[in-house]
């Protein structure tokens, strides 16, 4: 026999739940320990039992899927970009498959952090704070502009501009001058990913993993998102990473892409798309923290006015591969 460990009702060796309270026992035990009172709770209590006070502080086994483990990530004030080498896929769910070529690129390892979008943006919008933690709060135009701005900063050649200007911080987001923007693909500078680029990236490359999830069919072992993130974002780098070691490409918060939004692909085979020519909305990729898990796979697709904002959304940058026309 064992007993609960928070209400000490007597249990069978083999349980899994507390017959009386429902707390979690056993293999799966997980339990949330009160900051200030020091008293166990469950995993779905968001206030103490005992005190009243918010849970703050998670204590747990190493399998524990609620339980942020140390950040694998580097880091940096400027974001680490991985090469991934081109190849061909099948874009898009079962149901509507589009055969896609891309030529290589560079994708960051992680979504921008909050530490990363201040040093160049000099402030941090997010709603949900934590220098480490991704950016949000940050509407598909902010993220063009930091993708210009990083390029100046590091001596490379923007890739956006509207007309002639790339320093495009006069434009309000709500401003239809934004229809006119335009994104030059020989630049070595910064910018968004596509969106067949976010997916190909995601599903592993030209290797295309076989998984549900950016980088295993199990999501609480890759993804922060509705069922284990606690109701916030995460330290980026804290769950595994895929195959080409890019983390958070599911979950924790959704990330721009380049495209307007089409409901669907192309029905003939595609190289280097770039999506629609013109639209309203701008694609989204890869789920957040208050997503359910089918929205965290890595087929799921929405959208937002490029004006829109959460503190579910964020961005991850991009670069294309030198010399090469995409």
């Amino acid at each position: 026999m064992i007993n609960c460990i928070k209400c000490a009702t007597e249990l069978p060796d083999g349980a899994n739940f507390c017959s009386n309270c429902g707390f979690p026992v056993g293999s799966l035990r997980v339990c949330r320990s009160c900051q200030d009172c020091g008293a166990s709770l469950s995993a779905i209590d968001k206030f103490c039992s005992q005190c009243g006070k918010a849970v703050r502080v998670i204590k747990s086994a190493d399998e524990n899927p609620f339980v942020a483990k140390e950040s694998k990530a580097s880091n940096n004030a400027i974001p680490k970009m991985i090469p991934i080498e081109g190849g061909q896929f099948l874009m898009g769910g079962a149901a509507a498959n589009c055969p896609v070529r891309l030529t290589s690129f560079k994708l960051a390892e992680t979504p921008v952090t909050q530490k990363q979008y201040s040093n160049v943006m000099g402030q941090n919008p997010s709603k949900l704070q934590g220098d480490d933690k991704p950016v949000e709060m940050v509407n598909w135009c902010e993220a063009i502009i930091y993708c210009n701005i990083l390029s100046t900063m590091q001596n490379l050649t923007p890739c956006y501009s509207i007309g002639s200007v790339t320093d495009l911080r006069t434009f309000d987001a709500a401003s239809p001058v934004w229809k006119r923007i335009s994104c030059n693909f020989l630049s070595n500078g910064y910018r968004l990913p596509t969106e067949a680029e976010w997916e190909f990236a995601a599903r592993g490359g030209a290797k295309c993993d076989p998984y549900q999830f950016a980088g295993s069919s199990d999501i609480n072992k890759v993804a922060w998102y509705g069922e284990n993130s606690d109701i916030t974002t995460h330290v980026v780098g804290t769950k595994a990473p895929n195959s080409l070691g890019l983390f958070d490409m599911c979950g924790n918060v959704m990330e721009w892409c380049w495209d307007y939004f089409a409901q669907d692909f192309p029905a003939v085979p595609q190289t280097n798309p770039h999506g629609p020519q013109i639209g309203n909305m701008h694609i989204k990729r890869g789920g957040s923290w208050l997503d359910d898990h089918q929205q965290c796979t890595v087929f799921f697709r929405s959208a937002s006015t490029p004006s829109g904002k959460s503190s579910s959304l964020g961005f991850r940058i991009c670069q294309s591969a030198p010399a090469v026309q995409i």
